[in-house]
């Protein structure tokens, strides 16, 4: 992409698609440059200093997510328990116990305080259950009309076992790629609201925690190559930075692939690709072949992972990008996603 091609911000900077791929590329990592950052995971783990006795220090896995949905309560979930969950997630897709969180907030003057009341509430169930403490924070306030009611930034630290050692760049030719459940739930349920649709059934976001999901996961099947949470952009973003940082492909199947029936309706009445819409509380994970089926059991046992399935696997062919064998047979290459498919949705 041309240098020069953008010379201000776009809503699809903010995709989790090529556009963002290609900020982070011009501008955060050579301002930034680091051999942590440039890994480019979920969240950075990090070894603490060591003891005066020797003893090695812990590693930990820090981690950091700002969060601007639009509407701020929607079915499953609002933006207070979106900002707890998310951050939680980047840290349990990284091996990681989550352990403490930071939120700040941006409120706009006239920001009713009921409003601010449930979404603290929100959050404060969401620590409850996903087993975290929020322990510091900040508040800032923007004048009527400079902001959108609310914005919230979360940053979390977990722990790291030793010998643990989850990237998206361990994944090998042969392995299996899952799926936790089905794809494209938050997405759809925030658009739904947006644009009033009605299904005959309420569809909910999938907005959870993923981190007792991962421990159970983990215990079972320590040899789990990665996981990452496919939030903005979806599956294919995941996906498709998964095959760039381990230089395959990936072959998924679209018959394997878990959908509501809601959710395909609602994107094919509104043109849309759910390869590409967010999920939150949805994982991806990449393990040898012969440990695929076992950890498959281990998440369907599991509440959140009760519709999990085996839906690709990784190979030595085209390098770098994601093929989707369709239902008729042909293939399809699966791109990152070029603008901005659904706005402010996490």
């Amino acid at each position: 992409m041309p240098a020069s091609r953008y010379d201000h911000i776009l809503l699809g900077h903010g995709s989790g698609g090529s556009l963002s791929n290609d900020l982070i590329h011009r501008i955060f990592l050579p301002g930034f440059d680091n051999n942590i950052l440039s890994g480019l995971e979920d969240q950075a783990t990090l070894r603490l200093e060591g003891g005066h006795d020797g003893t090695r220090g812990q590693r930990i896995a820090f981690t950091t997510d700002s969060f601007v949905v639009r509407p701020l309560f929607f079915p499953g979930g609002d933006i207070g328990s979106l900002a707890v969950n998310g951050t939680v997630n980047d840290l349990a897709v990284g091996g990681a116990k989550p352990h403490y969180l930071s939120a700040a907030f941006i409120l706009e003057e006239g920001l009713p305080i009921a409003d601010l009341k449930k979404i603290v509430a929100s959050m404060r169930r969401a620590c409850e259950e996903a087993g975290v403490m929020l322990v510091t924070g900040d508040t800032k306030v923007v004048d009527r009309g400079k902001g959108d009611q609310v914005f919230i930034t979360t940053s979390g630290i977990g722990v790291v076992p030793d010998g643990r050692s989850l990237s998206i760049r361990n994944a090998r030719p042969g392995d299996r790629v899952l799926v936790s459940g089905t794809i494209g739930d938050h997405g759809i349920a925030i658009m739904s609201v947006r644009e009033g649709i009605e299904f005959e059934t309420v569809l909910e976001s999938d907005c959870a925690s993923l981190a007792d999901l991962t421990r159970v996961m983990l215990e079972a099947c320590p040899s789990i190559r990665c996981m990452r949470d496919p939030t903005r952009g979806g599956i294919s973003s995941a996906l498709n930075e998964l095959a760039d940082a381990s230089d395959v492909g990936v072959r998924l199947v679209e018959s394997a692939v878990p959908y509501r029936p809601e959710v395909r309706a609602a994107c094919e009445m509104l043109g849309l690709d759910p390869l590409y819409v967010a999920n939150e509380g949805k994982l991806i994970a990449v393990v040898p072949p012969s440990d695929a089926d076992r950890l498959l059991a281990t998440m369907r046992n599991h509440p959140l992972g009760s519709k999990a399935a085996i839906i690709g696997e990784i190979v030595a062919e085209h390098a770098g990008m994601v093929v989707l064998k369709s239902v008729v047979g042909g293939e399809r290459v699966v791109t990152l996603l070029a603008g901005e498919q659904l706005p402010r949705i996490c």
